[in-house]
């Protein structure tokens, strides 16, 4: 019989005695025992990819963690608690010493249960065992380290915003050996980096490579960086910690708790947040509050190793992670437990789809399409469109149990997805395509009086993760776009029926829309086979979109080289924004002219306006990858690059169709016209583009990775080399384009060869000013190739006057013709770039050309 104090909850058929959950364990907080487990329920989702199959050594603080001045005792863990449940996932190490058995956090049961214990931190290493699943006994060999992991650690006089810095350089050199990088906010002081590998190499050699790097940066930044162990030497500087890379030792597991005065958590963080001025560690709260709705920048580690080491059963059991976010004794939605039936509605026939109204924390609509025994589902902010021509983000979510596909109730407020359900429409539905991660076609036949408005409905899924080659990484995003297509069944046009709701899906044109007409300039140009000027960005912030946000288109800005492609039937001709001819340095992309309708360029010429770019080993666009194609002309010397980097082209406009100009079409009909023309091909892309939520398109370009967004007004003409407001970039970092006067030596690993590059800006008259000076985003490879474009190119005297003089010390001074690009924090109040990086030349632009 349970005491007084005690209460038993099931989770994932697990029964779990809970005690003194009135126990507060953060005194400052007042946060209870119940507020601890309550989020380790919570977290689980998200923490126990991370964990799952690592060995789980646990701190504990029985009576709470006290207060500055009475601290708690902790109890370290390793041997697994003899009072343990049998259920509990457990697995075998064998020491000198003699076997000792680990829980392996598997599950979300088991973080429940550790809560319960009060073991507030959870501690595992870089490797996961090869076959100890769960409930399994069985002395297992671990398996080779699946990510490396750098602990930033500042010593005295040293904050959080330093280790940032160190992160960033630390990145710079993650990403120069193709390497992805997650950071995390340790919860205690520092930062933690997590980069995957792909299980080839020993943990002596990770950690041989990890020293390295922590050994290179420290000879890099000798005043702000130690590599060195000796705790003597750490004040006034940030301590790389390589060594938690031993297959002995374990670090603090990304979104643990941790056992300070207040509830902070190892959280994952987004590089973007990384920059934020008042950077600072997060507690347990606003972790709950980034979890809920989906937002974990580390996903990418835990579920590429799933994948790879989940067992048959596991693979099989679609539902685990909708158990795992939801207690059947707390909602009213259906939680059918491991191996339970669960019968579809209606018994057998035609699959099902259902779309529910859901009233969360913000309005969303949940689209579910029966598929393999499941309710795959796609979260829509905007609710599926009803025109064609309205394009609608959607995010994939966890699948759902068939008998889902008729809850309609209120999920308490707390519980995930707390709010009030809905059914919007539901029926039968035609599955005509389905390619796993790429892309969904369906006829959906809803309900007379349903919101599809009672017509048969063919909807497009598409894929909007990375593009290029197939890879495991690709899957590991979860946004795609939802497209009413024109072509509908039986004959029914696009947008016909009840809109329902009340949402106005229609993309109607504005009264002050200018109507098309040809252009009389273009078209003499254009006669004369002459290239078409690019049309120009203005740099702005979401401030110039927001309150009119229906009225513009917002695109994916590609991080590449803008290309005009002019295409026939005798072939293509690519030219740069100088008006360089870039046809011979891409030849991949001679597969334009396959990409064109055939009776489109039987009529003549067709212009398209694009960014070439080329994708890293995550399919992800890289500026510093396209250098290695960028300037070359020589065939042998293209065909050898292009085996090493291939490039695509990222189409976005249309300006002349079959010889007809398109120039002072509205940019909405340009677009419409793009897909009419254009099907993409395995080196042409015609990416989507969101409509009418900047926010939304700005969450999809950071989730991406990309440089940020393009506002374009639906009524915009295309007006050629120039610069307007009805084009808005939005970046997610601060670019600069600098002139190159000169550089300093190296010391260290770049003894004998470059080691910075001073760089300067001119004024708006074009008078230049020194920029500073700028030290990382070099790769090996790149340095030696700066070499060779700086030699002979020597002056004695330095191209300006206002270099500092401890920059001048050992400069060399070059001549100020040549331009790169670097990304960098913030300008100072002197003229100078903050932490800049560098990312590379722009061949397509000129010295005089450049400003702030």
């Amino acid at each position: 019989m349970a005491r007084k104090d005690e209460t038993q909850v099931e989770v994932d058929g697990h029964r779990i005695t809970l005690s003194h959950l009135d126990k507060v364990l953060y005194p400052s907080t007042g946060t209870t025992k119940a507020d601890v487990i309550d989020y380790y329920r919570r977290a689980a989702a998200v923490m126990v990819p991370q964990a799952a199959r690592r060995p789980a050594t646990r701190k504990r603080w029985v009576d709470g963690v006290g207060t500055a001045e009475h601290p708690g005792k902790v109890f370290f863990r390793k041997d697994l608690e003899p009072s343990a449940p049998s259920w509990v996932p457990r697995a075998d190490i064998v020491h000198r010493e003699g076997t000792s058995t680990y829980p392996l956090v598997d599950e979300p049961a088991v973080l429940v249960w550790l809560a319960q214990l009060a073991a507030l931190e959870i501690h595992t290493p870089q490797w996961r065992f090869a076959d100890a699943g769960p409930g399994s006994r069985t002395v297992s060999e671990p398996r080779r380290p699946d990510r490396l992991v750098l602990d930033l650690d500042p010593g005295d006089g040293v904050g959080l915003a330093d280790c940032a810095e160190v992160a960033r350089w630390c990145r710079e050199i993650l990403d120069g050996m193709g390497m992805d990088s997650v950071p995390v906010t340790s919860g205690s002081k520092g930062i933690h980096l997590y980069a995957a590998l792909d299980g080839s190499s020993t943990a002596d050699e990770v950690s041989q490579v990890a020293h390295r790097l922590a050994e290179v940066l420290e000879q890099e930044h000798p005043d702000r960086v130690i590599s060195s162990m000796r705790r003597s030497a750490r004040a006034g500087k940030v301590f790389v910690d390589w060594s938690q890379n031993n297959g002995h030792k374990t670090t603090v597991c990304p979104y643990s708790l941790r056992g300070r005065l207040r509830p902070t958590v190892a959280a994952p963080r987004t590089w973007d947040e990384l920059e934020e001025p008042d950077l600072r560690q997060l507690e347990l709260p606003e972790v709950l509050e980034r979890i809920d709705p989906g937002l974990d920048p580390i996903a990418a580690l835990g579920r590429a190793a799933e994948a790879s080491s989940a067992s048959a059963e596991e693979a099989r059991d679609r539902l685990a992670t909708y158990r795992s976010m939801r207690d059947a004794a707390r909602t009213p939605e259906p939680v059918p437990a491991a191996g339970e039936p669960d019968d579809r509605p209606g018994g057998d026939g035609a699959p099902m789809f259902v779309i529910q109204e859901h009233h969360a924390s913000s309005l969303h609509w949940d689209f579910r399409i029966e598929h393999d025994g499941v309710l795959v589902s796609w979260a829509v902010p905007k609710g599926p469109p009803l025109t064609p021509d309205a394009n609608r983000l959607a995010v994939q979510t966890e699948d759902h149990p068939l008998g889902y596909g008729t809850f309609e109730g209120t999920i308490p407020k707390g519980e995930y997805g707390g709010g009030t359900v809905t059914i919007w429409d539901t029926g039968t539905c035609d599955v005509e395509k389905w390619r796993d991660g790429k892309e969904v076609i369906a006829v959906c036949r809803g309900r007379e009086d349903g919101g599809l408005g009672g017509v048969p409905r063919r909807y497009a899924f598409i894929r909007t993760g990375p593009m290029g080659r197939a890879r495991a990484s690709a899957k590991e995003d979860r946004s795609w776009l939802l497209h009413l297509m024109k072509d509908q069944p039986d004959g029914t046009d696009a947008g016909t029926g009840d809109p329902g709701a009340g949402r106005d899906d229609s993309a109607g044109a504005p009264a002050d829309r200018p109507a098309a007409a040809p252009d009389d300039h273009a078209a003499a140009e254009d006669a004369r086979g002459e290239p078409i000027e690019p049309m120009l960005a203005t740099l702005g912030s979401v401030r110039d979109v927001t309150g009119d946000e229906e009225a513009w288109a917002f695109e994916m800005k590609w991080d590449g080289i803008r290309a005009i492609a002019s295409v026939t039937t005798d072939g293509v001709r690519l030219t740069s924004r100088g008006d360089t001819d870039m046809t011979a340095t891409y030849p991949e992309l001679a597969e334009l002219v396959d990409a064109i309708d055939p009776t489109v360029l039987a009529a003549g010429e067709v212009v398209l306006d694009g960014e070439i770019v080329a994708l890293d080993d995550a399919d992800r666009p890289s500026f510093s990858r396209l250098q290695q194609r960028s300037g070359l002309t020589r065939p042998r010397d293209v065909e050898a690059a292009r085996e090493r980097q291939e490039v695509h082209l990222m189409v976005f406009d249309l300006l002349r169709r079959g010889g007809a100009s398109l120039l002072r079409t509205p940019y909405e009909e340009r677009r419409t016209a793009l897909f009419d023309v254009l099907t993409p091909t395995e080196h042409v892309h015609a990416p989507h583009a969101d409509h009418g939520d900047v926010h939304h398109a700005i969450d999809l370009s950071r989730r991406l990775d990309l440089e940020g967004v393009m506002a374009k007004r639906l009524t915009s003409v295309y007006l050629p080399g120039r610069r307007t407001r009805t084009w808005i970039k939005l970046k997610n970092e601060k670019h600069q384009e600098v002139v190159v006067i000169g550089w300093r030596h190296g010391r260290g690993g770049r003894s004998g060869g470059i080691g910075s590059l001073l760089v300067a800006v001119p004024d708006d008259d074009g008078t230049l000013h020194y920029a500073g000076r700028v030290g990382t985003g070099f790769t090996d490879r790149a340095l030696r190739q700066i070499q060779e474009r700086l030699t002979g190119r020597a002056r004695k005297t330095p191209p300006v006057d206002d270099v500092p003089a401890a920059d001048r010390r050992d400069a060399e001074w070059v001549r100020a013709d040549l331009v790169g690009e670097v990304r960098y924090a913030e300008r100072t109040t002197e003229g100078r770039l903050r932490q800049p990086s560098w990312r590379g030349w722009r061949p397509d632009k000129d010295a005089a050309d450049v400003r702030w």
